[in-house]
């Protein structure tokens, strides 16, 4: 099911995985456009969560997204996720690749499906 998605971005850490995937327009007309989330799957539970984008901001050396649940600041190697409930702070490295592995793999197709 790779071909149903297209990783975008992909944060990790030890204990999570935050991922930005494209789902390209549907040939039968379901999206109108590209659709663009955001999933967060915590590793030790395999919870997929969705994160729901409320704003975001951009500059050359600093992205950020300000989510329902929290907020993700990022550059090209590395990005930091502050949970805005509990005031966690999450410091992840960023993932080059578009191959999603493992579990999270398996949570991304169960989401599609």
């Amino acid at each position: 099911m790779l071909s149903n998605y297209e990783i975008k971005r992909l944060f990790e850490n030890d204990q999570l995985i935050i991922v930005e995937i494209k789902i390209p327009q549907s040939k039968d007309g379901l999206y109108s456009s590209d659709q663009y989330e955001w999933l967060y799957l915590e590793k030790k539970s395999n919870a997929l969560v969705k994160l729901w984008l409320k704003s975001r901001d951009s500059s050359p050396a600093i992205e950020e997204r300000f989510f329902e649940q929290g907020y993700l600041k990022f550059n090209r190697t590395q990005a930091t996720f502050i949970e805005k409930y509990n005031s966690a702070q999450h410091t992840l490295s960023r993932k080059i690749n578009d191959k999603p592995i493992g579990d999270l793999m398996a949570a991304l197709d169960d989401y599609l499906s």
